[in-house]
């Protein structure tokens, strides 16, 4: 009975144009609103790193001066060098890593290209399996070329292209500041975005194309980005160096199950009193530790814009649909006669309820087919924003699928009143009235 109903809902469109025309229309309108906001909305938001987010975890201490201490309240997001670095010595996890934004010039020594600036991470040997980072040649530096403050470099693979025309540059040498740095390893494609692993120099716009140890960017005194608060009673004149108390570098460490996460925040807690009690923090332990959608929540990482423009979005779609159901109602309603010829042939109320809703379900089909091309229409309009984010709005397979299913059940929903006043159609009234 389906294939015939449906025969009859697109014989229906040819016998009602205008009206099929403004309900295809109403509802294309309101899925490609709600579509072109959504899908948005899941770039931003979608998990970075989904086979481990629930196991990497952000470290936040709380070094502050007793002056305004207010109990609970939020600690510092990033920490000190001391603190990063006695944390990373001691390793209490299976794998941490400390690390800062930098960039820096490089000279490529070919008369074909002249010395450019480049974008830069500084991390420890942990970075590249904690955030299983996929090579194309080599692979990352060694905790004991941490230690040894080694003239190593992991470099993307764009930049790899452009230095060395893609081919295997392991061993070759860079020249970022003035200094020699020998490659290790180069990245293949791999630039998580939003950037989780450091939100302070650019959540989407920035692409890292030189990695090189902490250790290395400490002892030449590269030059670094990103936020950096400090703090105290005393003029800092060196914010980098080791006893300084200036919060500038991240820390994230991955535990080996979600579970273990208790243990290690008491591990953080007894650390922050064991600081207290030799004078270097004055608060009591106030620690955080979030994992990576945890962390993400807290921090925005989703423009506040971006979750308005998605809720009017489907406040709009909810106009559109009650617009539906006003038109679908008048739709079936001038076929009274016909439903009443129907019933008194033996027709159930239930058949006409579902001729009703697969008529209306096709309506959506249309409406939805009309509403993909509105919403691509809507992400080509985000792509030209100058927002960060712009390059991300792509219409993925998932959404498509989405677009279709969302268009036919707000349809159904729509169609529900209508079909049910039409099945509530009398038969002997509208014989009698023909």
């Amino acid at each position: 009975m389906f294939s015939y109903y449906f025969k009859l809902a697109i014989r229906s469109f040819g016998r009602n144009k205008i009206l099929t025309t403004l309900m295809v229309l109403a509802i294309a309108l309101g899925i490609g609103a709600a579509m072109t906001t959504l899908t948005v909305f899941k770039v931003l938001s979608g998990d970075p790193i989904p086979q481990k987010s629930d196991r990497l975890f952000y470290v936040q201490l709380d070094p502050y001066t007793k002056e305004g201490y207010q109990p609970g309240e939020e600690p510092e997001r990033q920490l000190t060098r001391f603190d990063a670095e006695e944390l990373l010595r001691q390793k209490k996890a299976p794998r941490q890593a400390m690390m800062t934004g930098g960039g820096g010039i490089l000279d490529p020594r070919v008369d074909a290209l002249k010395p450019f600036s480049v974008e830069m991470r500084y991390t420890s040997a942990d970075f590249f399996p904690m955030f299983e980072t996929p090579f194309l040649y080599g692979n990352g530096w060694s905790a004991g070329e941490d230690a040894g403050r080694s003239r190593v470099a992991v470099l993307s693979k764009s930049l790899n292209e452009k230095l060395f025309k893609g081919e295997n540059s392991v061993g070759k040498d860079v020249l970022i500041e003035g200094h020699a740095m020998r490659v290790v390893g180069v990245l293949n494609d791999w630039n998580p975005r939003p950037k989780f692993y450091d939100i302070t120099t650019g959540r989407f716009d920035r692409e890292e194309s030189v990695l090189l140890p902490f250790s290395t960017f400490i002892d030449l005194k590269l030059e670094r980005n990103g936020n950096m608060n400090c703090f105290g009673r005393e003029i800092v004149n060196d914010a980098q160096a080791l006893n300084v108390p200036c919060s500038w570098v991240q820390y994230w460490v991955e535990l080996d199950s979600p579970s273990d996460a208790g243990d290690f925040k008491a591990y953080l807690d007894n650390y922050s009193e064991q600081q207290r009690a030799s004078g270097r923090f004055e608060r009591p332990a106030n620690t955080r530790l979030r994992n990576v959608m945890e962390w993400m929540d807290f921090t925005q990482v989703v423009p506040g814009d971006v979750r308005l423009q998605m809720w009017l979005a489907f406040g709009f779609l909810l106009v559109c649909l009650v617009n539906t159901v006003g038109l679908l109602l008048a739709k079936f309603l001038r076929r009274s006669g016909e439903i009443g010829v129907r019933r008194a042939l033996g027709a159930s109320r239930s058949e006409i309820f579902k001729q009703c809703l697969v008529e209306a379900g096709t309506v959506g089909l249309a409406g939805g087919m009309l509403g993909l091309v509105f919403a691509l229409l809507g992400l080509w309009a985000v792509r030209q924003r100058p927002a960060a984010y712009a390059s991300l709005a792509h219409l993925d397979g998932s959404m498509l699928l989405v677009t279709f299913a969302l268009a036919v059940l707000a349809s159904l929903l729509a169609g529900v009143l209508p079909a049910w006043r039409a099945m509530q159609v009398t038969p002997a009234l509208q014989l009698k009235s023909q």
